[in-house]
């Protein structure tokens, strides 16, 4: 899993979760955005992922 270059909006963590489970997007970001309000560190991880995910390598093609 890489973060994604082409759909990011912060540090493309949830574009490279899209691109990996073949979803688009937007609907990963909302489905994030709504766990983020069920108390718990959810923002701890995306930005453990931010820091331990590294970025898609240019020229990149995801399989999905």
């Amino acid at each position: 899993m890489y973060r994604s270059r082409e759909h990011r909006i912060l540090a493309g963590v949830c574009g490279g979760l899209a691109d990996k489970m073949g979803l688009p997007p937007t609907l990963v970001r909302i489905l994030w955005l709504l766990l983020s309000l069920i108390p718990g560190p959810l923002w701890v991880v995306y930005v453990a992922m931010w820091i331990l995910v590294p970025e898609e390598p240019r020229g990149y093609r995801s399989a999905a």
